[in-house]
């Protein structure tokens, strides 16, 4: 069992910047691929960034790449999500997941386990 907490959500002007940060709990992390994904009012939930069990292996959404790193730190159980030159269509909740797997996907419903999620709110 993974329990995931996100945190670092709020309010930001366009062009801003936001960290994410999501806390999983257990000795097995290094054994996940993670994710972030993120759902607007109305939308159905989007991918934004993988990363691999080690950290060597990522990928973007069209939308934020070039603008958003994912990275995570094994020894601190944590998976980051640095958010750069946001816009307004970036608002949205941000949902950390895990995946018993090597690498991560695209697919939400691959996806084991799940935070409670972190409003980003962009103003313009």
């Amino acid at each position: 069992q993974v329990q995931l907490v996100e945190s670092g959500g709020g309010l930001v002007q366009a062009g801003g910047s936001l960290r994410l940060s999501c806390a999983a709990s257990g000795r097995t992390f290094s054994m996940y691929a993670m994710a972030w994904f993120r759902q607007a009012p109305g939308k159905e939930r989007e991918f934004v960034a993988t990363i691999s069990r080690s950290g060597g292996s990522t990928a973007y959404a069209d939308s934020v790449k070039g603008r958003f790193t994912i990275s995570r730190d094994n020894r601190k159980n944590t998976v980051y999500l640095q958010m750069d030159s946001l816009k307004p269509e970036d608002t949205a909740v941000y949902y950390c997941a895990a995946d018993l797997s090597v690498i991560g996907t695209t697919t939400p419903s691959i996806y084991d386990y799940w935070g409670q999620g972190t409003q980003v709110t962009v103003s313009s």
